[in-house]
């Protein structure tokens, strides 16, 4: 079966409603949406954020796309460690201070500028761009890879992909991400209050979910070249071992976990939200 399309429509407002209660409930300022690209994340926030504003509750959505690393200097860490560092997108490609430092001022009430990045342009925007917020009573935190722990050293010795076994033959690559990973992430994680995963059935899916959302861009941006299908395929490998393990580890993670079908329609929930969610709506 073809996947649906990226779900425009979004999520059912019940399951929508119950994950806003779940924040608002236990007090986070913070809340974390996890999932592999094409699960629908950015949707979801966006809905969260929207509900919370028709209660009364200032909300803002901010992605981990938001902070990768501007072009120049990952290309320099491209030429200081290896080349595949030079794409954005694994751990170790992000800005975390920069993240930490925003959420900061949000959890405090403070104003924040929010850092944007063109992923045509594969360039971040001159921060006079970037939109400034004031006092919000809610953050949703949407990345594909939040709180995901490292590998063990032995889990990096054989590749998992033609990408790995042609590129990254030495293992340089994927051991400088999974050190990022288990050095310059957690002081991130520590201030997610809360953390749902949206489950797809595998990574086997993320081509198809990847690529619709590369027409996705496509559509919003007439006369702008987006990534070619090859490309699309290429990119998406650079995800995968960290992705396989965020299916394995995060469901032991997460406060709740929401499993997707193929067509990104939830069939169930388990941890806190299954409480509040008795049936999962449509």
């Amino acid at each position: 079966m073809t996947p649906a399309p990226h779900p425009a429509p979004g999520y059912a407002a019940p399951l929508v409603e119950a994950l806003l209660d779940d924040a608002l409930d236990h007090g986070a300022r913070v809340y974390a949406l996890a999932g592999l690209q094409g699960t629908g994340k950015s949707t979801l926030a966006a809905q969260m954020v929207e509900a919370a504003r028709v209660r009364g509750v200032r909300a803002v959505a901010l992605s981990i796309d938001d902070f990768y690393l501007d072009r120049p200097e990952r290309e320099a860490l491209g030429r200081a460690v290896h080349p595949l560092l030079a794409t954005r997108g694994p751990p170790g490609t992000h800005d975390v201070a920069l993240a930490c430092e925003v959420i900061d001022a949000l959890r405090a009430g403070r104003s924040a500028a929010l850092p944007r990045f063109d992923k045509i342009a594969d360039r971040r925007l001159p921060r006079e761009t970037w939109p400034t917020v004031g006092e919000v009573g809610l953050v949703v935190f949407e990345g594909w890879f939040q709180k995901v722990p490292p590998q063990p050293p032995e889990a990096l010795r054989d590749a998992v992909n033609a990408l790995e076994r042609e590129e990254d033959a030495q293992g340089v690559w994927r051991a400088w991400c999974n050190d990022a990973l288990g050095r310059d992430y957690p002081p991130l994680w520590q201030r997610l209050d809360r953390l749902t995963f949206l489950q797809g059935p595998g990574f086997e899916i993320v081509s198809e979910w990847r690529w619709q959302q590369e027409l996705t861009l496509q559509a919003a941006n007439p006369g702008r070249s987006v990534m070619t299908r090859p490309q699309v395929l290429r990119f998406i490998q650079l995800f995968e071992r960290v992705s396989r393990h965020a299916l394995v580890t995060l469901p032991g993670i997460a406060d709740s976990t929401i499993a997707l079908d193929a067509c990104r329609t939830p069939h169930r929930v388990r941890g806190a939200l299954a409480r509040r969610l008795p049936t999962i709506p449509a």
